[in-house]
């Protein structure tokens, strides 16, 4: 390898190299596979002399760094020695820089140096684990109905300790343990961990396998504990009683206290417990199942009837709802790779499927369908030519994660002058941006990253506040942007409600768009001059994108997510 590179490499990793020469390494990394690899094993070797560098604990650098060569020839026999001249000078910088720096931590201070050259993009660096709280997950949910001011839980929701109550329907709930409850409203319980939950109002089927036995509930003055059975509970402001299924319980506490319950056997725990209604006319699992399949099926035929009137809207651009296009062989059009577009205006802009985009379960249970792109490479192409006075981009995601510092929805190819990037960032935030002059490069204050940030071309990014975190993984949301240069507004939505509104100033001000080659669900960057791409596929499934040459309201958006929501929103 010339050795000019191996002395960019080492300015590179000390910090010392120009922007001019900074370019030709870039380059060079880019073209050459031996630059590369000198690249990227002189890379680990200051990781690793970094590390040591701050390791109190070592005495002699000079004898690690000879353990260090040995290791790294044994694992590749091809190693290039002059790389041991190399890795012994940046011992010496890194200890010294390792020294002034007051034992900083320089194989991050290096890695964010470094990254932040190759990409200007890339987020902090982060060792902290992600963590939520909870105890149970609501599974499933029929016909819920919660009191006015309560926090509204969808089927996914991990449910934390405290109080859960709602006024009529009935929900499945997975406690972490592995026990299971149905629950009929009206309810008020008080979950207090993985293993126990208090229950002052509802009537309740608890299965308890094997890997759940110990699972308590409380009820009156009464512990249930189950030794691995299914059991019910009726709960109401004048009687408790509870009734064995099939197994064992031990009641403790109150007038019981010591008493087991086998099969067929029950007790009232408080008041009459003639006076409940029949225990075997709680719901089970199958009766869940059954009401759930029957609100499912009519959802999906309300929102196909609203989907057909929604085609013929003239403000479309494109519409692909895609569990209603794919119903009748979602599998037929997979094979044939197309999605289609059926809105009555515009140009019929099919999507083309690319690379490993999978079918998906739609949010009208059986027989409805998104599509999945969690795979790099999955993504489903268009092509929408024309100039547009207004955006408003609309649609369905069900989120899995945020895998990605940027997590596309739907993004123009080149992102030219006019042309948009609609994403959802890592922590959440909706990012909606038109590209005003391509020919700029800028650079400000990004509240968001806090630093200083260099933008390619003219743009501004109108964020949202957060909407999205771990705990509601799986779940499906409707999104929607509103780009709207008449009246110089720039509104986001989650599931029919605004939570972004931000002035588009003069400076980025641009009544021109355009949208040309484009993508559902990724940025393939098809024109990009170098083998690299930006990963920003979306981990998750997308259905009904709707594109309108207009600013909708938020009553239309309101409506267009009311007609679409899944059961139990």
């Amino acid at each position: 390898m010339d050795k000019r590179f191996e002395k960019l490499i080492f300015q590179a990793i000390d910090q010392t190299i120009s922007p001019a020469d900074f370019q030709r390494l870039q380059d060079a990394i880019e073209s050459d596979a031996e630059v590369r690899q000198a690249y990227l094993k002189s890379l680990t070797l200051c990781e690793q002399l970094g590390e040591i560098a701050q390791d109190t604990s070592v005495p002699d650098s000079t004898s690690v760094l000879t353990t260090i060569v040995t290791d790294a020839t044994a694992t590749d026999r091809r190693f290039d020695w002059r790389l041991l001249g190399l890795a012994a000078t940046l011992l010496i910088a890194v200890s010294v820089g390792a020294y002034r720096l007051g034992r900083q931590d320089n194989r991050l201070r290096l890695g964010s140096r470094l990254t932040e050259s190759l990409s200007e993009e890339m987020p902090p660096l982060s060792s902290a684990e992600t963590q939520i709280a909870g105890h149970a997950t609501l599974r499933r949910g029929v016909a819920l109905k919660w009191p006015s001011g309560a926090t509204r839980h969808r089927e996914g929701d991990v449910l934390p300790n405290g109080l859960l109550a709602f006024e009529e329907g009935t929900a499945e709930i997975d406690f972490f343990c592995g026990a299971t409850l149905i629950v009929e409203g009206p309810a008020s319980f008080d979950i207090e961990s993985d293993w126990s939950v208090a229950v002052t109002q509802g009537r309740l089927r608890a299965n308890v396998p094997p890997v759940a036995r110990g699972f308590v509930v409380r009820a009156a003055d009464s512990e249930i504990i189950d030794l691995g059975t299914e059991f019910v509970l009726e709960v109401d402001s004048q009687n408790v009683r509870v009734d064995v299924i099939d197994g064992e319980v031990e009641l403790r506490g109150g007038a019981h206290d010591g008493q087991h319950l086998l099969t067929g056997e029950g007790v009232s725990l408080k008041g009459d417990a003639a006076a409940m209604p029949s225990p075997a006319s709680i719901s089970t699992v199958s009766d869940l199942q059954q009401q759930r399949r029957i609100a499912d099926e009519r959802s999906f035929e309300r929102w196909k009837t609203f989907a057909n009137q929604l085609s013929l809207d003239r403000r479309l651009i494109a519409y692909f709802p895609i569990a209603s296009g794919l119903q009748d062989g979602l599998q037929s059009g997979l094979l044939g790779r197309v999605v289609p577009d059926v809105a009555a205006s515009g140009q019929q802009s099919n999507g083309r499927i690319v690379g490993p985009v999978t079918s998906a379960d739609g949010r009208f249970g059986d027989g409805s369908y998104g599509l999945e792109f969690d795979r790099t490479g999955a993504r489903v192409r268009t092509r929408i030519d024309g100039t547009f006075r207004a955006f408003t981009f609309a649609c369905w995601a069900k989120i899995d994660s945020l895998k990605h510092r940027y997590n596309a929805l739907f993004m123009s190819d080149g992102y030219e002058n006019g042309e948009l990037h609609w994403q959802i960032r890592d922590d959440g935030r909706l990012m909606f941006s038109v590209m005003v002059d391509d020919t700029q490069k800028t650079q400000h204050f990004s509240p968001q990253d806090n630093k200083m940030v260099t933008q390619a071309g003219l743009h501004r990014v109108y964020y949202s506040d957060t909407f999205w975190d771990l705990s509601q993984s799986g779940q499906w949301f409707h999104l929607a942007a509103v780009y709207d240069p008449a009246n110089r507004k720039v509104i986001q939505y989650v599931n029919g409600t605004p939570i972004a509104s931000e002035t588009i100033a003069e400076k980025f001000y641009v009544d021109e768009l355009h949208i040309g080659a484009a993508e559902i669900g990724n940025w393939g960057q098809p024109f990009r001059k170098t083998p690299w791409f930006a990963v920003r596929n979306f981990n998750g499934a997308i259905d009904e994108m709707a594109i309108f040459d207009a600013a909708l309201s938020g009553e239309e958006l309101r409506q267009i997510y009311e007609s679409g929501k899944p059961v139990g929103y």
